[in-house]
């Protein structure tokens, strides 16, 4: 059977639908329209969202890896976090924290984690859901739950990864962010509330904090856009202008003719790997140079 086509229009109805105010019931209705029958939305709709049975790249059980679940003391109580570290890499290492999407904590982003020690980092990624009891396996309650939380306790809770990190026996004391999505967002919040934060790198995340806010701002920040993402990119010009004047630190790429989570592979529909192997050599190539 030929392969669904999969237009704009659908993609940007998804982005709608986990992003904005539309449903599930909502967005599978607008499919069927756009696609022109319900067997074909039925078809199309997991091309455009996740998928968990492609969230492995690095695999969990990698023996050039040493991988663990831990606990840090947040608010209002313990924070989960997954925290991996390369085996052939003995001593301290710089850190970066993996920040998830609005997806919570998953497989994806563990697998992104791993992926970030390959590149010789001690990389840990909090589940900020720990709050509500932790990242639940459906992913329409990992949003609504998301939505609900405290932006000021979740800052907070990166704030305290952050000083988990500096007496950790495996971290050189020098911390990055990195985050995804809503976790681009928490990146660039980070940024503003933690000075001691040395770099932070945004894919596709909202221009946090207020333009008032950016001379908080010490970290060197690298912001990666999608092309085709006019609901987020509509903040850049803004937020360029005033890291421009107050002369901070910083790079923005756009991938021109990309979608929106573009980084994510296990989204068939909106994955590009040829924007996500550039982004990725820019954010490991960014990351190694401030983190000494």
């Amino acid at each position: 059977m030929d392969k669904p086509k999969i237009t704009q229009a659908m993609i940007d109805a998804y982005d709608e639908y986990t992003h904005l105010t539309l449903d599930r019931r909502d967005f599978m209705r607008k499919l069927q329209l756009l696609a022109g029958s319900a067997g074909a939305a039925a078809a199309i709709a997991p091309l455009i969202g996740a998928s968990a049975a492609q969230a492995e790249i690095i695999a969990p059980d990698d023996d050039r890896l040493e991988t663990a679940t831990t606990t840090y003391r947040g608010a209002p109580g313990e924070i989960s976090a997954y925290i991996a570290a390369p085996k052939d890499r003995p001593g301290k290492l710089p850190t970066v924290i993996v920040i998830h999407e609005n997806r919570g904590l998953n497989d994806h982003i563990r697998d992104v984690t791993r992926r970030m020690a390959l590149e010789g980092f001690l990389a840990i990624a909090p589940d900020l859901l720990s709050p509500s009891g932790g990242t639940p396996a459906n992913e329409d309650q990992a949003r609504e739950d998301i939505s609900k939380l405290d932006q000021p306790m979740t800052t907070s809770n990166l704030m305290a990864a952050m000083a988990f990190l500096k007496t950790h026996p495996r971290s050189t004391g020098a911390i990055g962010a990195v985050g995804f999505c809503w976790g681009g967002k928490q990146v660039n919040l980070l940024a503003a509330a933690a000075p001691e934060l040395k770099a932070a790198v945004a894919y596709y995340g909202a221009q946090q904090p207020p333009v008032e806010d950016v001379p908080k701002i010490k970290a060197a920040l690298l912001l990666h856009y999608a092309g085709l993402d006019d609901r987020i990119n509509k903040g850049i010009d803004a937020f360029k202008q005033a890291l421009d004047a107050d002369k901070k630190d910083f790079q923005i790429f756009i991938y021109d003719g990309v979608n929106h989570a573009f980084n994510n592979d296990t989204s068939a529909a909106r994955y590009d790997k040829k924007a996500a192997d550039l982004a990725w050599s820019r954010t490991v190539e960014f990351l190694k140079q401030k983190l000494v």
